[in-house]
């Protein structure tokens, strides 16, 4: 028997040996002179944290120095040093002697000397370093996961204590390299870690190929343990190759990870190696998941590498298309700001942002939102101004794209000073009006962006104080919009007009026959006929005046009334205003008469306009406003149902979620099975309720298809709404929720993040909500696996692991995972899940299924004490035992009758399902055997 088989059959007493720091672990070991006592002194004095181990080091040295043969110093260091590393916890005096041991062996090392002369005397000076190293290389595959720990800590101490220029034997180097990546597959974490960390220096970033590297990511990607994952992220070096793992760990399941990856790409990632994307995104979710970490490292390090220019920041994120990340953002970088000055003074950019910021802090920041903002008819006029100026451009136009980015630019700004509106101080009644007017003015103008339409209504509504008043302006405005006074001129009849052309004509000639006749009367002398003739004269030059006033008004005869125009753009606005004015109104008030002349006049043509945005825009609006009135919402529920499967897919979607939240809010139940219909009701009951059954079958069978449908936003977006339904209690429907389990493992929907999301969630509240909710699961849980099972080769659903879905139905019914537990039932959902499990072993003893079937059963919660559930659970498994020959399934049945008859022997505890998106458990295991 060998030194380490006897220790480690007294491991327990070295231990408590070491953390007493007694000198007994090493008194049984003897070398003559006294170098052996300055060894054991050394470490005896080790263990101290209070002993200067530079001292230790230096004598032990000295002592070593002075021997010839080196061969039995090192013999006893070894000797001592597997005392501590046959200790796996982190006691102090066993960490103490490792640090020792790791200063002594880097006190070797020698500088880099270019002299070729004194290669071979750098070598001697190495020789205890190469020996120990050599030592621990061959200790490493240990049986023993503590001297295998032990081993890696010592390699990852040694190498970290070289310097930068170190120099190691080539070969010597290739057996470290070779055993790390066999300990970062290590059974235990511990190990994994300290070989993670030993491997920081062998990396080589620039190398495609490096198996460090390639490890370190199959390490980020695939272990299990937090803490291997966060050693990883501590050592591994940002590359093209490795900045994609990195980032990824930003959405690791554990915070202690995500904030550690946040760092590390604060650290030592340039902001210009991320996509634009990766940058909203690390934002985005940091600061939702891990703010603080993203205040004190992350916006740091980005406002640094720009020079602290907030403004400049902003233009390396994508601020137009995720302005709200863009907001919260500068919101945690005033935060920062320890007074209201530097908010004012340090950051002159994005005012919008900062007003909302201050004014979110109530009277601590009146003052300063004072200083901010302009009174608000100031601001009302810019506003006008500005809107007014944004360039409209014509089809061709729109093809140039440095113009189409132009009038985006253009129109994001003015977005952001409409949202300015609601930081404005409107209780001053001439600003308040003279706002509202310029929001009409607006409104009416017809270059206004259709995509501004809709936050001009709702800062219109927010300013006006009475919901009369609120519906009345917005009709207003859309009957000036869709009907606008124009100048129209009135068709002439032309025989009208040619007859006063003669008529003029022929006065003129009079005029003229009478001007000669008056001079020959003058030339005459005959001045009575002359007066005469001077009075016809002045009559028919009135005569012709007014025929050529009478003409000319003939010519410009025009007039002004209301046109109404029916193009897209028009209605879309139009339908724009009335979907948010629906919007902001509470639906708790009703459908006033103005209400109903929109929707009968506006909406309801608009739902068969050819135009799809159009069509789309007043689906919309025909959903939210049968929000308000549930007879409108029964008078146009065919309809929505009809649009629902006839239309384009983005218009469809949206009368699907108009059905939804119609089902959520009117509170309309359903379950698979009609219930049944009292004979004692009247006649005219029954009728009533078989119509509502057919009504509610039919769009069960409708949201049923639409589960299969190709088209994936109306998949996932009908996989959202029965969430939805069946969360609220309006569906009560196994076998939906059957379907949604289903399609959250299809291997289809891989890709789809929002469906993949949104049931995750869905499935852990649901069943956690109340015992209802697990009776619902548990009666999906069969249908679910006799699907699976069936599944043929070329589905989709036959790769999926089957005994992973059956670990998440345990877990969704364990009475355990109840927020709010029930009262102690008599018979629980896993005790009646267990008997549906017999009863279906029971059904075909030689399934395959059925080995996995009897480990589902050793995974449930059953009840073991005495009563007829557990009766009739026992007659069920002595009948499996007799039927079923698989010997693995008859232990595990065996086992369960024992802990039924009373064997309270702890059972085994499984791991929560590994989900789909969720980390892979690391489970090899080591096969080396220990070299000792």
């Amino acid at each position: 028997m060998n030194f380490f088989t006897i220790c480690k059959f007294f491991e327990k007493d070295l231990y408590d040996l070491f953390s007493c720091n007694l000198y007994l672990c090493f008194s049984n070991i003897n070398m003559p002179g006294d170098s052996d006592l300055e060894i054991e002194e050394a470490f005896r004095r080790a263990q101290k944290a209070h002993n200067n181990k530079a001292k230790l080091v230096a004598s032990l040295k000295n002592r070593y120095n002075k021997l010839e043969d080196k061969t039995e110093f090192h013999e006893e260091f070894v000797r001592c040093l597997k005392y501590a590393m046959i200790i796996y916890t982190r006691e102090p005096a066993v960490e103490n002697v490792i640090d020792f041991v790791t200063r002594f062996a880097a006190s070797f090392e020698t500088p880099v000397n270019e002299n070729p002369d004194e290669e071979e005397e750098e070598e001697d000076e190495n020789e205890f370093l190469n020996f120990l190293l050599n030592f621990l290389l061959e200790s490493h595959g240990a049986n023993s996961h503590a001297v295998r720990f032990r081993a890696c800590q010592l390699v990852n101490k040694l190498l970290g204590s070289l310097s930068e220029n170190a120099q190691i034997d080539d070969d010597l180097w290739d057996r470290i390299h070779e055993a790390m990546l066999i300990r970062v597959t290590d059974k235990y974490p511990n190990v994994r870690i300290q070989a993670a960390l030993a491997m920081s220096r062998l990396q080589d970033p620039s190398n495609v190929d490096c198996p460090t590297i390639k490890a370190y990511m199959l390490l980020l990607e695939n272990d299990s343990n937090p803490e291997v994952r966060r050693a990883v992220l501590s050592c591994i070096a940002p590359s093209a190759t490795t900045l994609s793992k990195i980032y990824k760990r930003t959405r690791d399941v554990k915070e202690k990870v995500r904030k550690l990856a946040y760092q590390v790409l604060a650290e030592k990632v340039h902001i210009r190696a991320l996509s634009i994307a990766q940058r909203v995104s690390l934002l985005h979710e940091g600061l939702n998941s891990v703010k603080e970490v993203v205040k004190t490292h992350l916006l740091p390090a980005w406002l640094r590498m720009q020079q602290g220019d907030v403004l400049q920041l902003l233009h390396r994120l994508d601020v137009e298309n995720c302005a709200e990340t863009a907001v919260t953002t500068l919101q945690a970088i005033f935060s920062m700001a320890t007074s209201p000055d530097d908010l004012q003074n340090g950051v002159r950019l994005d005012e919008r942002a900062l007003c909302e910021f201050v004014k979110n802090k109530g009277n601590e920041g009146e003052e300063l939102l004072e200083r901010l903002l302009p009174e608000t008819a100031i601001f009302a006029e810019y506003l006008y101004s500005y809107l007014k100026s944004i360039t409209q451009l014509s089809e061709e136009q729109r093809a140039d794209m440095t113009q189409l980015e132009m009038v985006m630019t253009q129109e994001f700004i003015g977005q952001q000073l409409i949202l300015l509106v609601g930081c404005l101080d409107t209780s001053e009644e001439g600003g308040r009006k003279r706002m509202v007017a310029v929001l009409q003015e607006i409104l009416l103008m017809p270059n206004t962006p259709t995509s501004l339409i809709g936050l001009l209504v709702e800062k219109l509504i927010g300013i006006l104080r009475d919901d009369a008043q609120k519906i009345q302006m917005v009709a207003e405005i859309i009957s000036d919009v869709r009907e606008p006074i124009l100048p129209i001129s009135e068709p002439v009849d032309e025989n009208e007009k040619r007859r006063k052309q003669v008529k003029l004509a022929e006065v003129r000639v009079q005029i003229m026959e009478a001007k000669q006749t008056l001079e020959e009367c003058i030339s005459c002398q005959d001045f009575s006929r002359a007066a005469e003739l001077k009075d016809s004269i002045s009559q028919l030059e009135e005569l012709k005046n007014q025929l050529v006033l009478e003409a000319s008004q003939s010519a410009d005869n025009i007039k002004e009334q209301r046109v109404e125009k029916s193009d897209a753009k028009t209605l879309l606005k139009c339908l724009t205003m009335c979907a948010e004015l629906f919007k902001q109104m509470n639906i708790k008030r009703g459908i006033c008469p103005t209400m109903n002349a929109l929707i009968e006049s506006l909406i309801l043509p608009g739902v068969s306009n050819p135009n799809p945005a159009v069509r789309n825009m007043a689906v919309i609006c025909l959903g939210t406003a049968a929000l308000h009135s549930k007879d409108l919402a029964n008078t146009h529920l065919v309809l929505l149902l009809q649009i629902t499967q006839l239309d384009e897919p983005k218009i469809r979607i949206s009368a699907l979620r108009a059905l939804v939240d119609q089902l959520l809010l009117n509170g309309l139940i359903l379950q698979d099975k009609p219930a049944p219909v009292s004979q004692d009701d009247s006649n005219e009951q029954p009728e009533h309720q078989a119509e509502e059954e057919s009504t509610v079958q039919s769009i069960l069978k409708m949201l049923s298809e639409f589960l299969d449908s190709e088209i994936c936003e109306l998949r996932t977006e009908t996989a959202e709404g029965l969430a939805k339904l069946m969360y609220c209690g309006r569906i009560l429907s196994p076998k939906l929720l059957s379907r949604l389990v289903l399609l959250w493992y299809n291997p289809v929907t891989e890709d789809d993040q929002r469906l993949r999301h949104c049931l995750g969630v869905f499935l852990q509240l649901y069943a956690r909500a109340s015992r209802t909710n697990q009776e619902c699961v548990e009666e999906s849980f069969l249908p679910t696996m006799r699907t699976l099972f069936n599944a043929p080769v070329t589905s989709p659903l036959s790769e999926v692991d089957t005994s992973n879905v059956a670990e998440l139905f345990v877990e969704l019914t364990r009475p355990s995972a109840l927020v709010q537990p029930a009262a102690v039932q008599a018979v629980s959902v896993h005790d009646s899940l267990a008997v549906r499990v017999c009863n279906e072993i029971l059904r075909d003893t030689s399934a395959p299924e059925v080995r996995l079937y009897c480990k589902t059963l050793s995974w449930l919660e059953i009840n073991t004490e005495p009563g007829p559930a557990n009766s009739d659970l026992q007659l069920l498994l002595k009948d499996i035992l007799q039927e079923v020959k698989d010997k693995h399934s008859i232990r595990i049945i065996e086992k369960l009758c024992n802990q039924l008859n009373g064997d309270r022997c702890s059972k085994s505890q499984t791991n929560t399902p590994l989900l789909p998106g969720s980390e892979v458990y690391w489970g090899l295991k080591s096969k080396n055997v220990f070299p000792w």
